[in-house]
């Protein structure tokens, strides 16, 4: 079993910035990705970033240039750094823990993220 705990989101003006932070425990071995989804109401669940615990990155078009996701391996923590905030990144946030060989993944409980206009 892997835990997640989120900190960060809130409420913050267009243009402004906020730092998300996911921390992973439990048994946690080999390769992994940790990384963020977001779900606005009425829409799918979708990838703001992820990267992999060799450093791999990937990022939605919509976020690229804006957002930066980094990692601190030995804390098995994850941080999404989202500047220049629009309204239309207002949803959902969730870390999301996936380990590569298995595919098995985990779930963190969510944060709200408001973009005000």
């Amino acid at each position: 079993q892997v835990q997640l705990v989120e900190s960060g989101g809130g409420l913050v003006q267009s243009g402004g910035s906020l730092r998300l932070s996911c921390a992973a425990s439990g048994i946690i071995f080999g390769l992994y990705a940790m990384g963020w989804y977001r779900q606005a109401p009425g829409k799918q669940r979708e990838l703001v970033a992820r990267i992999t615990s060799v450093g791999s990155t990937n990022y939605a078009d919509s976020v690229k240039g804006r957002f930066t996701i980094s990692r601190d391996n030995a804390k098995i923590t994850v941080y999404l750094q989202m500047n220049s905030l629009k309204p239309e990144d207002t949803a959902g946030y969730y870390c999301n823990f996936q380990f590569l060989v298995s595919n098995k993944e985990y779930w963190g409980q969510g944060t709200q993220v408001t973009v005000s206009s």
